[in-house]
């Protein structure tokens, strides 16, 4: 019987948002593929170091050791690396002891348009090309930025934090305040549109998903009151009132919610993600994730006017 991957929330990584790839990728662009190749092959044992994604997806397949029978995860390798090259990735993951078993080697191409087929909600890469080939595709996808890389044993919480507009919901709303940088004028749509749901944004699947897992945890939760939750979602945005409650209302009508929500009012997100400390946060916009101050593991999803306007200027 075909193994059965539909109902399971999956990740595609590539290889350079798991592993600290600086030094192959260094050779490759001096030296060519040719040398790459014997580069990979003469190091093929020596443990590649971890990646900005690295404790998030380590965390991420942790939730299967607590769930076992119904393993509710899986992360899947998409990598532009040939299956040669590939070996030291994937002795890397087995030293690692991450449970990560399905991989694709393209060989120099990108991998992003067999998400579909590994029923992928995300997509994550250190490769921008591919990362905005996959968002115009309409496929979610993340291009992880160098962060800081923080990764304590003692520390086995899952935290995730997202943006709102452009993330998790479309960037209708977001639009309407880039026409005329006029935040009257969003905050009145926002109040006149506030029984309207928002239309899904690139992440809505995962954030969905994310909270289905969170349920699943509750109800180990009643059963076991010693059960310690490893999923901890935040939604972080610079919304404020009267906006806000568009926001509400749109993920009441999805039946899911955040375990925390900040309406910054354009506030410096970096106050809140230092005291959160997410193994990652999804935002739209560069200028909340570059520079920033909280030191955490920063993802930028190209999606929506504002990447628009970036990619025309």
């Amino acid at each position: 019987m075909p193994f059965q991957i539909e109902h399971k929330l999956v990740i595609g990584v590539a290889s350079s948002a798991l592993f600290d790839l600086s030094e192959s990728h260094r050779v490759y662009l001096e030296s060519g593929p040719e040398q790459y190749r014997r580069y990979q092959e003469q190091h093929i044992d020596t443990l590649l170091g971890k990646g900005v994604a690295f404790p998030f997806i380590r965390r991420f397949l942790s939730i299967n050791k607590c769930f076992p029978r119904q393993s509710p995860v899986e992360v899947v390798l998409l990598s532009r690396n040939s299956p040669e090259t590939g070996l030291r990735v994937m002795r890397s993951i087995a030293a690692y002891g991450l449970d990560i078993t399905r991989a694709t080697f393209m060989t120099g191409k990108s991998a992003f348009e067999y998400l579909p087929a590994f029923n992928a909600s995300l997509f994550l890469s250190a490769n921008e090309e591919d990362v905005r080939k996959a968002i115009d595709a309409g496929y979610s996808a993340g291009l992880v930025l160098p962060s800081p890389i923080a990764d304590e044993d003692e520390d086995i919480e899952l935290r995730v934090a997202f943006d709102f507009d452009g993330v998790i919901a479309d960037d209708e709303s977001e639009t309407i305040f880039k026409r005329n940088n006029d935040l009257d004028e969003f905050h009145a749509h926002e109040t006149t549109h506030m029984a309207r749901p928002h239309s899904p944004g690139p992440l809505a699947d995962m954030f969905q998903r994310l909270a289905l897992m969170q349920r699943i945890e509750e109800r180990r939760a009643r059963r076991d009151p010693g059960y310690r939750k490893i999923l901890r979602i935040a939604i972080i945005t610079a919304r404020n009132a009267p906006s806000h409650e568009r926001m509400v209302n749109t993920l009441k009508s999805w039946g899911v919610s955040a375990n925390e929500t900040f309406f910054l009012g354009g506030m410096d997100k970096s106050r809140v993600l230092s005291v959160f400390r997410p193994h990652i946060f999804f935002d739209d916009q560069l200028t909340h994730l570059r520079p920033s101050g909280a030191n955490v593991p920063m993802v930028h999803v190209p999606f929506g006017v504002a990447n628009r306007r970036a990619n025309n200027a």
